[in-house]
C-alpha cells in the first residue's frame, strides 16, 4: 500500500485503464453473437447461402445491362447477410416470383426475397417487411374506367403476371371481373397492348415503365393494394423457426441504420419505401 499512497497518480491511471478495458470487453461480448453451428447447416445446408432474385419485380432486382449480373437492393441485402454469417453467396435469377417461390418451396434455394402472402406462408417462413410496394391499375386512354372501384365489374378483364402476388391477391379479392394472366409481370403490358384484357395490373413502377413504350395509356390514380416485401426461407428446413427470428433481426437492424433506405437511394428506386 505504501507505493499506492505514495504514487496516487500511478494508481488511479492503472484503475482507469483496466476499468476500460474491462468495460470495452464487456461491450465487445454485449455485440458480438455467436451463430448458432445448427441454425447455419439448417440455412444453408450446403455450405453456400443459394438466394433467389426474382427479375421480375424491378423494384427489387434487375439486371446489370454491362455486366448481365444481378443488381439491386436486395442484392445488397444478400450480401450482407452473407458476410454476417460467414457464408458464400450464390445468386439464382429468376424472371417471375412464382418460379422464385417454386424454388425455395422444392428446396433448390435457401433464401428469396418475395411478397408477404397467406398462401405462399404454408411453405414459406417470412421476416417481418423491409421495403413496401404499390399495387396500380393501367388502362387505355378511352377507356371509361376512372377509379379502382370501378374495375371489379363483370365484363372487365384484368391482366396480371401468373404466380405474382398481385395474382394471388386479386383471386382472392375479384368477385366479378375476369383475370387473364400473362406469362410474367413484364410481359402484362405487351399483352394488354396486343388486345389482352382491358385493364393491367402490377407493380406501379414497373407499368410506368412499360406505358413508356406505348401511347395512349394512364394510370388509374391511387392504388389497389400495398404490397409487404420480405425476406422468405422454406419452412421445410429443422431450425427455420430460429434462422428466422435472426433475419428478423437482421433486417430490423438494417432498417433502423438506414441500410435498406441508403441502397434504395443507390439503385434509384420509386413507387416504394421502406417498410415500418
Amino acid at each position: 500500500m505504501k507505493n499506492i499512497l505514495f504514487y496516487p497518480s500511478l494508481y488511479l491511471a492503472a484503475l482507469c485503464t483496466f476499468c476500460i478495458s474491462q468495460s470495452c470487453l464487456s461491450q465487445t461480448t454485449r455485440t458480438m453473437k455467436t451463430i448458432d453451428p445448427a441454425m447455419i447447416a439448417s440455412f444453408a445446408p450446403t455450405g453456400t447461402l443459394r438466394v433467389g432474385i426474382n427479375l421480375g419485380n424491378p423494384i427489387l432486382a434487375n439486371e446489370d445491362p454491362a455486366t448481365q449480373q444481378p443488381q439491386g437492393v436486395t442484392i445488397d441485402i444478400a450480401h450482407e447477410i452473407g458476410r454476417r454469417t460467414g457464408l458464400p453467396i450464390e445468386l439464382i435469377p429468376f424472371k417471375t416470383a412464382g418460379n422464385t417461390v417454386d424454388a425455395v418451396k422444392n428446396g433448390d434455394v435457401d433464401l428469396v426475397f418475395v411478397a408477404i402472402d397467406p398462401v405462399r406462408g404454408a411453405d414459406i417462413s417470412y421476416t417481418p417487411p423491409y421495403i413496401q410496394i404499390e399495387g396500380a391499375y393501367m388502362v387505355k386512354s378511352n377507356s371509361p374506367i376512372k377509379m379502382n372501384e370501378e374495375v371489379d365489374v363483370a365484363g372487365n378483364e384484368i391482366v396480371v403476371g401468373k404466380g405474382s402476388a398481385y395474382d394471388l391477391y386479386l383471386t382472392r379479392e375479384i368477385k366479378s371481373a375476369t383475370i387473364l394472366r400473362a406469362a410474367s409481370s413484364q410481359a402484362v403490358v405487351d399483352d394488354f397492348m396486343s388486345g389482352k384484357g382491358n385493364v393491367a395490373a402490377g407493380v406501379k413502377q414497373q407499368l410506368e415503365s412499360d406505358a413508356k413504350r406505348y401511347q395512349g395509356l394512364r394510370m388509374l390514380p391511387g392504388r389497389f393494394m400495398v404490397i409487404n416485401q420480405a425476406i422468405g426461407i422454406p419452412k421445410a428446413r429443422p431450425q427455420y423457426q430460429k434462422t428466422t427470428v435472426y433475419l428478423t433481426e437482421v433486417i430490423t437492424q438494417l432498417k433502423q441504420s438506414g441500410f435498406i433506405a441508403q441502397a434504395m437511394q443507390r439503385h434509384h428506386i420509386e413507387g416504394a419505401k421502406v417498410a415500418d
